[in-house]
């Protein structure tokens, strides 16, 4: 990727809200492409394809197609992230599944789809894990496992793509996000809660996507300057 992100295409998965939405507005303020996989229209004309992320078969058939549509890829951020909070034993594994699968086999399915196109460029990926992906907590094993895994699978793919493709694991913290709003509310943030603004965090995103040829920022933690579960 250039220096910048001036005219790159950046997919942006889970783009229609959370940290997806302000990562969509930065990169089309600095003058990229981007577009969207959501369940949900991004506002205003950024292009999308509806998909659910679940179904990794579709995710993958999905970054083809926008891939194909915007003359290849220089970018790709995998904000899409779902969470619902319990003890192991109170969690339907239908809806346990549901969160590894979204967070972390989806992440590789788009990452997998798009490499063709990143490797033609020399593009740069951005994978979104969380402090629960290296500080473990009770009543979240299925996010822990996944965000875990969103840790070591980046780590490795940047050993794999080294000179090829740039990669970057942002490790963020909580956020001011819709992220918490169906929980209940025992595990919803208190009043208290220090949150970060999810712009801070779209903004070291764009910082990742923007390095010059040659220089890969590896990994970013980025969170509200008193966040609890880091380190």
């Amino acid at each position: 990727m250039i220096n910048g992100v001036t005219g790159s295409a950046v997919l942006v998965t889970g783009g229609s809200r959370g940290l997806g939405a302000p990562v969509v507005r930065l990169v089309e303020k600095a003058g990229g492409r981007p577009y969207v996989l959501d369940r949900q229209p991004p506002a205003g004309h950024v292009p999308w394809v509806r998909c659910d992320l679940s179904d990794t078969r579709a995710a993958e058939r999905a970054t083809r197609q926008l891939a194909e549509e915007a003359g290849g890829l220089d970018g790709v951020v995998t904000a899409a992230g779902t969470d619902v909070p319990g003890r192991l034993a109170d969690i339907a594994a239908e809806t346990w599944e549901r969160v590894v699968t979204v967070d972390l086999f989806a992440t590789a399915a788009v990452v997998r789809a798009a490499l063709p196109y990143l490797q033609r460029v020399h593009g740069s990926i951005v994978t979104v894990a969380s402090t629960l992906g290296v500080k473990a907590v009770s009543d979240a094993t299925a996010y822990c496992a996944a965000k875990f895994g969103v840790v070591g699978f980046t780590r490795a793919l940047a050993a794999e793509m080294a000179g090829e493709v740039d990669v970057t694991l942002l490790v963020p913290g909580g956020m001011r996000t819709a992220f918490f709003d169906d929980r209940d509310d025992r595990y919803k943030p208190g009043a208290d809660a220090v949150l970060n603004d999810p712009a801070n965090v779209a903004a070291a995103v764009l910082f990742a996507l923007s390095q010059p040829p040659g220089c890969a920022v590896r990994e970013l933690v980025v969170c509200a300057d008193r966040e609890t579960s880091y380190p």
